[in-house]
C-alpha cells in the first residue's frame, strides 16, 4: 500500500487528475468518488488512511459526509475546498475535520500536511514503535494506536489521541493550549484555529473517555494536565490487546 491510502472526494475531474498524478508520484495510493453518498460507501469498504474531501458536493455535502464518518470510523479527514470564510474553517473543524486547506491551494502545502496528519494518524506508517501505557482502567497503546477503558475499545478521532499522547508523554507536567495547537495541528497558531478549539477536543476526549477522563485536568488560564500517580508502563502482556 506504500505510504497510505488516500480517499479523494471531489466532482472536479481536472482536480482529480492533478492529485492522482502528485499523490501516485509521493508513493500513496489515491482512490476517487464524485459525490459525498458514493464517498461513504467506498470509505466503508476500502477503510482509507486519511480522507481529502470538498464541502460543496452533489447528493452529500462534505459536512454530512464527515458527521456520518465519524460515527463509524476513525478515518482523519482533511477538507479541501473553495469556501474559505472563517466560520467554514471552524464549521469543518467543529465537524471532526483534522485540517482545512481553501482552492486554489499549493500542492506541495498539501501534500506536507496530508504526511504530517498521516504521522500523527497511523505511527505505523512512519515506522514509529511507543510502547504502552495503563493509567486505572485507562489503557493506551502507541503502537497499535489503541484506547480501552475498563477492557472495552474507546474510539478516538486522530487528533484526540494525539492529545491524550501528548498529554501522557508530558508525565504529569501542564501544557499551554498554544503548545497543544501548534503540536497537534502540526503548524503554529494561524488566525484560522484559536485555543478554543484545543478545549472542544479536550472536551470530547474526556466524554470518551467516561470516568478516566477525569484524569484530564483543567489549568486555569494555562492549559491541561493528566494525573498519573497510579501508570504501568508498559502494559502487562495480558491486558495489552490491539
Amino acid at each position: 500500500m506504500g505510504r497510505g491510502k488516500i480517499l479523494i472526494v471531489d466532482d472536479e475531474k481536472d482536480m482529480i487528475g492533478l492529485m492522482r498524478q502528485n499523490f501516485r508520484r509521493e508513493g500513496y495510493h489515491p482512490i476517487f468518488a464524485a459525490d459525498g453518498e458514493s464517498g461513504l460507501v467506498l470509505a466503508r469498504k476500502e477503510r482509507p488512511d486519511l480522507v481529502i474531501i470538498d464541502i460543496m458536493l452533489p447528493k452529500m455535502d462534505g459536512l454530512e459526509f464527515c458527521r456520518q464518518l465519524r460515527q463509524e470510523i476513525p478515518t482523519p479527514t482533511l477538507f479541501l475546498t473553495g469556501k474559505s470564510s472563517e466560520v467554514d474553517r471552524i464549521l469543518g473543524l467543529k465537524m471532526g475535520g483534522d485540517d482545512y486547506v481553501v482552492k486554489p491551494f499549493s500542492m506541495r502545502e498539501l501534500l506536507a500536511r496530508v504526511d504530517a496528519i498521516l504521522r500523527r494518524a497511523r505511527p505505523d506508517l512512519a515506522g514509529e514503535k511507543n510502547g504502552s501505557i495503563a493509567l486505572g482502567a485507562l489503557e493506551v497503546d502507541f503502537e497499535r494506536h489503541t484506547v480501552q477503558v475498563a477492557e472495552k475499545p474507546v474510539l478516538l478521532t486522530p487528533k484526540e489521541f494525539e492529545f491524550l499522547k501528548l498529554l501522557i508523554e508530558a508525565k504529569g507536567k501542564v501544557l499551554s493550549r498554544d503548545y497543544l495547537l501548534e503540536r497537534v495541528w502540526g503548524y503554529e497558531k494561524s488566525m484560522d484555529i484559536d485555543t478554543r478549539t484545543v478545549d472542544q477536543h479536550i472536551a470530547h476526549l474526556r466524554r470518551k473517555l467516561r470516568d478516566e477522563g477525569k484524569r484530564i485536568v483543567t489549568v486555569t488560564n494555562f492549559g491541561y494536565e493528566i494525573k498519573m500517580d497510579d501508570a504501568r508502563y508498559p502494559v502487562p502482556a495480558a491486558s495489552a490487546r490491539a
